[in-house]
């Protein structure tokens, strides 16, 4: 609780003004900020401050006059695996505000298992889906549609460093499918890690950014109103608020207790009643305040801020009776919560015992009242009383409280996450390991493979486990940790088990396959793939066998295996799926075939991709579709067969936001952005690539892609330095992780960069190390760009031999391939050998691949033909060609212009001038100008501007020099009419809301 709850204490000594403030100090650009949110739905807030810096009371206060209706749902510690917990929770005291049952959708009957105290005010109960996944994602949208029927509503969810992965997830979808009048209030402790899901949630939501708010410690002047307040006095003396803020670090909750502690340790004051429990005091300044003065100085003088409320809350327990204390125990073992009848059966008391003992705990302000049961005023009051206690005590009362919970005959289920938590502190480590194992079973039935993890880590790292139970707890731990968020955590466990010679040959093969999947997931792509081949010498199970050999089929996460030794991998693969007569085993054989085939640009591969998406087995399981359509877009994407890529890339999105895949989504966005980018949609591009990569992707392969996107665009915008840094830094990632395709792509593109730097040289080493991965894999479509800029850094050098042999090496390589841009790239090569002997045939040759190209509409594609084209055309000695090279230069200069590519501005106008073709207004070299509109990158960093940030803080975030900052600020102080900083937060303000950055608080 925070400094904002009354607490009942009929103590006669206590004299502070109705015990705590009602009147909230200081505060009031957080209540606006939230206040504002709230109001303007639907918005979610996140407020983080400290434990006892009064989170809740903050938000009570915005909350007053709020005409919707308010919903609390409090996370805990020590939940039962259970999805959506404190959602439910909420929702469960909301059912009153509901309409009839026969008003409401169907869906809600979803609700109904869960909660049956309310059932008879929900539709009836719907038929349970066979796919675990798919029954989740449908209470997630019975959830939200109960939200979305009470109208303006509130709800807030408190502690959510506690929350569970389903409700983390669940604010994830509903980030992505946001209720219309729904406010969304969380609080938490700094410091706590956001859930990626949560993460996802923040980054997604469709109205605005999300809001942040910061609850920071009261300052030394609120620290004085607050205790004026709680005392019922005038401002207190400096040297008393100064020693006041000092000790207590102005946390609220801290400053009420010891003042708490000062009034009832004090005489009364002249002329109060010391038995009117409710006189407020008013102390003579001359005489009341140097006796507080002297002693605060004596109780608090040298003690550090924690010791400060342990001393306070001691002081108080030790005014109890024994058995009080005892009781008093018992329930900071229990929790924040405690449960009268546990505590009755924990300590040998009746009911009356309980009952007395809690309310000394109440008068004395240990407890509260609220709802009808007693509660901890605030965690920390728990922990000081927990941990006054005993070791031997606190083990035993462990014990007492485990026992008692299993002999409860009136709980529906056995609360089995309890239990592990009270056996692991009483020491008891086999009951302890079997209760964990079952919490982690309950969590892995409700699809919750990240709590699953939780359990079985903690689980796994008891000393002196017999190796049978080991060895099956670390194989549940891997099977969650791949679709959990365990990664880092489950590896080392794995890795240490497999050293044992001793280990079962059947849960060495599954360990081994688990620990190479997880490598891969954390961007180790060669370890990953050299751990699943030796997984298979002891997987004798037909249907993980046929995974692990479709794994090893995929070609693009393995710099030493051959395109034939892929394709091996897959017919071993497809026998070993037949064999197992698995369906879901077969489904992902033909998923990774079907890639394999239409990587390699194979005649047929799109017949192949048809047959897979019309697969029954494949639309009944959402998340192998949206893998199979994402992975089939990249694939089309990467061959330039743009509208199918898009077409699967949109099938793939709906099923991820149907189903609510929060760790599909970010590679959804990726490959969205390649699309982007081919279709020459590029406003915004950057900051896509800048908010994926800072995100941290729970694919970290996936971030190589994103870096090598991100190296390429700033390149055609005329970033050199920038774009080279990004490039070189993803290809030594790429080395490193031994991830050929993006490897190959990089060094093609760094090649790209040091050639248009006038570094052909450089260029034609970057693209020999290149080629040198592409023939050991012997996929050319892949190279096809590495040898197009070998071939134009060879003729820069004069050494067009060279040039012919590697075109006619890629001209075999692509023999039988149907990839059209790899097509391209050859012909391209062609014509550059052809143009020194016969210019027009050389232009005569890229017509039908220019054709093409703007069919498949891939327009940067073709404004550099166009450029190639136009060059040609205008070098020739024919009028009409120079003519028609000019319009070509044009065209080119067009569609650079309306992408932003500042580079290839500069280069076609440089060609231009060359052949003294006019160069139409507004370009006059460099990038697209925006006038006096910011630039997205000036908006970015007048938008840190704005946040506080100084320019080299602005520069190490963005990757940027000093001056460059400098330069963008001083733009768009320009453009926005403004002064100085300080002007930029209004500004931006009024003319756009201000960019959300993750990572970065308003």
């Amino acid at each position: 609780m925070s400094h904002s709850s009354a607490v009942a204490d009929p103590a006669p000594r206590a004299r502070l003004s109705a015990q705590v403030s009602r009147i909230l100090v200081g505060r009031t650009d957080e209540l606006t900020t939230l206040r504002t949110a709230i109001s303007a739905p639907p918005s979610i807030v996140l407020v983080e401050g400290e434990a006892g810096v009064g989170k809740s009371r903050l938000v009570e206060e915005a909350l007053h006059g709020f005409a919707g209706h308010r919903l609390l749902g409090q996370c805990d510690a020590l939940r039962e695996p259970f999805p959506l917990g404190p959602v439910l929770d909420a929702l469960r005291d909301a059912a009153v505000h509901l309409p009839p049952a026969r008003r409401l959708s169907p869906l809600l009957g979803a609700l109904v298992p869960l909660l049956p105290e309310i059932a008879d005010r929900l539709p009836p109960a719907l038929d349970p889906l066979p796919d675990q996944r798919a029954e989740r994602h449908r209470l997630f949208r019975a959830a939200a549609a109960f939200l979305d029927t009470l109208g303006p509503v509130a709800l807030v969810l408190e502690d959510l460093h506690w929350s569970d992965q389903g409700t983390w997830e669940f604010l994830a979808f509903l980030g992505a499918h946001p209720p219309a009048g729904l406010s969304i209030v969380l609080s938490r402790r700094p410091g706590s890690p956001l859930g990626s899901p949560l993460a996802e949630s923040l980054s997604r939501l469709r109205t605005r950014p999300p809001v942040r708010v910061s609850v920071p410690p009261l300052t030394r002047a609120e620290t004085g109103r607050l205790a004026s307040t709680l005392l019922g006095t005038e401002p207190p003396p400096e040297a008393f608020v100064a020693e006041l803020y000092e000790r207590t670090g102005g946390i609220p909750f801290v400053i009420e207790e010891v003042l708490r502690d000062l009034a009832e340790r004090l005489p009364a004051a002249p002329g109060q009643d010391p038995g009117d429990p409710d006189g407020v005091p008013s102390p003579d300044p001359a005489a009341g305040w140097p006796q507080i003065t002297d002693l605060t100085a004596h109780t608090l003088a040298g003690l550090a801020v924690p010791n400060v409320l342990r001393d306070v809350l001691t002081h108080r327990l030790d005014g109890l009776d024994e058995r009080a204390r005892e009781v008093l125990g018992a329930a900071a073992v229990l929790g924040l919560v405690p449960d009268e009848r546990t505590l009755a059966t924990m300590v040998g008391a009746d009911r009356g015992e309980i009952a007395r003992a809690l309310a000394g705990a109440l008068a004395a302000g240990l407890l509260y009242e609220r709802d009808g049961r007693c509660r901890f005023r605030h965690a920390l009051a728990r922990q000081v009383v927990y941990e006054a206690l005993p070791s031997p005590n606190r083990r035993w009362l462990h014990l007492r409280a485990a026992q008692a919970l299993e002999g409860d005959q009136d709980r529906a289920a056995r609360p089995v996450a309890q239990l592990a938590h009270h056996y692991r502190h009483a020491d008891l480590p086999a009951e302890f390991v079997r209760h964990a194992e079952a919490a982690a079973d309950l969590a892995i039935g409700q699809g919750d493979d990240a709590t699953a993890a939780g359990y079985l880590l903690e689980a796994v790292a008891v000393p002196e486990l017999p190796r049978p139970l080991r060895v099956r707890l670390a194989v549940k731990l891997g099977r969650a940790a791949i679709e959990g968020l365990a990664h880092a955590e489950a590896v080392p466990v794995l890795e240490r088990l497999l050293v044992d010679d001793r280990l079962p040959a059947r849960a060495r093969g599954e360990l081994r396959l688990t620990l190479g999947r997880l490598l891969r997931q954390q961007g180790q792509a060669e370890r990953g793939y050299a751990e699943i081949e030796r997984s298979l010498t002891d997987l004798v199970n037909p249907g993980l066998r046929a995974r692990a050999l479709a794994i090893l089929a995929a070609p693009n996460t393995a710099v030493g295996r051959r395109l034939d030794e892929h394709l091996a991998r897959a017919r071993e693969a497809r026998s070993a799926a037949a064999a197992s007569g698995d369906p879901q085993a077969v489904l992902a054989v033909r998923s990774a075939y079907t890639s394999l085939e239409l990587e390699r640009g194979a005649p047929g591969a799109w017949s192949l991709v048809d047959e897979l998406l019309g697969d029954p087995t494949l639309v009944a399981n959402p998340r192998e579709q949206a893998r199979a359509c994402v992975n089939l877009a990249q694939a089309a994407l990467q061959a330039g067969y743009l509208d199918r890529a898009e077409a699967l890339l949109l099938r793939g999105q709906q099923v991820v936001d149907q189903a609510d895949y929060p760790r599909l989504a970010a590679v959804v966005e990726l490959v969205g952005v390649l699309v982007d980018r081919a279709a020459g949609r590029w406003t915004g591009l950057e900051e896509r690539l800048h908010r994926l990569l800072r995100r941290g992707s729970e694919f970290p392969a996936a971030d190589l892609d994103v870096r090598l996107n991100l190296g390429t665009l700033l390149t055609a915008y005329g970033r050199v330095d920038e774009a080279e840094g990004w490039l070189r830094e993803m290809v030594d990632l790429a080395r490193r992780a031994g991830a050929v395709w993006p490897l190959i792509a990089g060094r093609a593109a760094l090649a790209r960069l040091l050639l248009g730097n006038g570094d052909p040289a450089g260029a034609l080493a970057e693209a020999h190390r290149g080629l040198e991965l592409v023939r050991h894999k012997g996929i050319w479509n892949w190279g096809a760009d590495t040898v197009q800029v070998a071939v134009d850094a060879l003729a820069a050098l004069d050494r067009l031999g060279e040039a012919a042999r590697l075109t006619d090496e890629l001209a075999d390589g692509l023999a039988t391939a149907e990839v059209p841009t790899a097509q391209a790239r050859l012909a391209q090569c062609r014509a550059v050998l052809l143009r020194a002997d016969d210019p027009l045939a050389a232009v005569a040759l890229l017509d039908p691949t220019r054709a093409e190209l703007a069919r498949l509409g891939l327009v940067a594609e073709v404004a550099r033909l166009d450029e190639i084209r136009g060059d040609w055309w205008c070098a020739g000695p024919d009028p009409s060609g120079q003519v028609r090279g000019a319009q070509s230069l044009r065209d080119a200069l067009t569609v650079y212009g309306t992408l932003g590519a500042g580079a290839d501005i500069a280069r076609v106008c440089r060609t231009m001038r060359t052949h003294r073709v006019a160069i139409p207004y507004p370009w006059r070299g460099g990038r697209q100008s925006y006038g006096d509109a910011l630039s997205p990158r000036e908006r970015e960093v007048a938008t840190l501007a704005a946040r506080g940030r100084t320019n080299q803080e602005i520069a190490v975030r963005l990757c940027l020099s000093r001056r460059t900052v400098e330069s963008h600020v001083a733009n768009a102080l320009r453009k926005l009419g403004g002064q100085s900083r300080r002007e930029l937060a209004a500004l931006i303000d009024r003319t756009d809301p201000v960019v959300d950055i993750p990572g970065v608080e308003h």
